[in-house]
């Protein structure tokens, strides 16, 4: 099968070609091809056909829906590569159906189920309400700030926790060797979840020791994710709130994906909160794992990402600009200034 050979291009490879009102209208059917991705996820099609091809009949059983209801998101999904149908009328696994696997170590089922849930989608449907009114359509669509939201419902929570946990494994395979953090004793991830990129970042460290800073319930729940990357007894796991005092002692403190949920105010706060704890150690680091808006006119998913941060928590992607105000905001520097349009490793310094 040809691979689409435009980035962001919505719809199959010869779409490139399509007349302007074509291409246009393809583009609202980013609903449509989403909401099917989410269905093949949340059956768990992908585990079905792990062991080989299997034909509708078989599906519709071992998923509990209706044949021909089924058959036509099935077929729908080998327009755009998610599937393959053989000529006996067969499924099968393709590159990218097989990513949403359950039990591989590079599935992002997690990812695609919470973003085809409607805590995710139904804000999108008041997109309206925050371009007029610069408020978080999530609040206006469940009546509450998103993180309040989760924690009197149990099942979307959960989800989103995996969705971070599968976000971690992915980020900690692509950025831990940048970190380079064999050059530090002591690495503090605040925010820091269950420990994978931690985890990660000190598998490839030498020495290094680790602190893990996040909510108490959270890593109360990091035992099994140090053991399996086998550091357990180089990390040490403090609970606490981010808003408030961070743990000093550190040479190194390690924000991956946490200021992007936060207006400036607020990251502003995390991060003066860092700058501290850093305080009396003139070498200490600060190493933000967050995207670097590029540009305009060229296709960058962070642009994309920004809507969500918006629309759910009144957050947002940041461009370099943005950043170092930011920074500057909180009384820290950039040592260097990564490429733009990219998810990087920003180091900073008090200054």
């Amino acid at each position: 099968m040809d691979s689409n050979p435009t980035p962001g291009l919505v719809g199959p490879p010869q779409a490139a070609g399509l007349p302007p009102a074509a291409r246009l209208l393809l583009l609202t059917s980013g609903k449509r091809i989403s909401q099917v991705v989410y269905v093949v996820a949340r059956l768990g099609i992908a585990d079905h056909l792990a062991a080989g091809p299997a034909g509708i009949a078989e599906l519709a059983e071992a998923t509990g829906t209706h044949a021909e209801a089924l058959s036509r998101v099935l077929r729908a999904a080998t327009t755009f590569e998610l599937l393959a149908q053989e000529a006996d009328g067969t499924y099968v696994l393709t590159p990218l159906s097989a990513l949403l696997r359950s039990d591989t170590p590079d599935s992002v089922r997690d990812l695609v189920l919470l973003n085809g849930d409607e805590i995710l989608w139904k804000p999108y449907g008041e997109i309206l309400h925050t371009v007029q009114t610069g408020e978080p359509a999530f609040g206006k669509v469940f009546g509450e700030e998103f993180f309040t939201y989760l924690k009197s419902h149990p099942e979307e929570e959960a989800l989103f926790g995996r969705a971070m946990v599968a976000m971690s494994r992915v980020a900690a395979r692509s950025l831990a060797a940048t970190v380079n953090a064999g050059r530090f004793e002591i690495v503090c991830d605040v925010g820091g979840g269950r420990g994978h990129f931690l985890g990660e970042v000190l598998r490839l460290a030498g020495d290094a020791r680790g602190i893990l800073f996040d909510l108490p319930a959270v890593v109360a729940e990091a035992d099994g994710v140090l053991a399996g990357l086998g550091v357990t007894d180089r990390v040490k796991t403090i609970g606490g709130d981010f808003f408030g005092e961070i743990p000093a002692g550190a040479d190194a403190y390690v924000l991956k994906a946490v200021l992007h949920n936060w207006d400036d105010e607020r990251a502003a706060k995390i991060l003066r909160g860092i700058g501290a704890a850093m305080e009396g150690n003139p070498d200490a680091r600060l190493l933000i794992v967050e995207n670097i808006v590029g540009p305009p006119n060229r296709w960058d998913h962070a642009a994309l990402l920004d809507l969500d941060m918006m629309l759910r928590f009144g957050g947002r992607e940041r461009d370099s600009a943005q950043w170092s105000a930011l920074l500057d905001a909180a009384g820290l520097a950039t040592v260097h200034t990564p490429r733009p349009g990219t998810l990087a490793v920003i180091e900073c310094v008090r200054r």
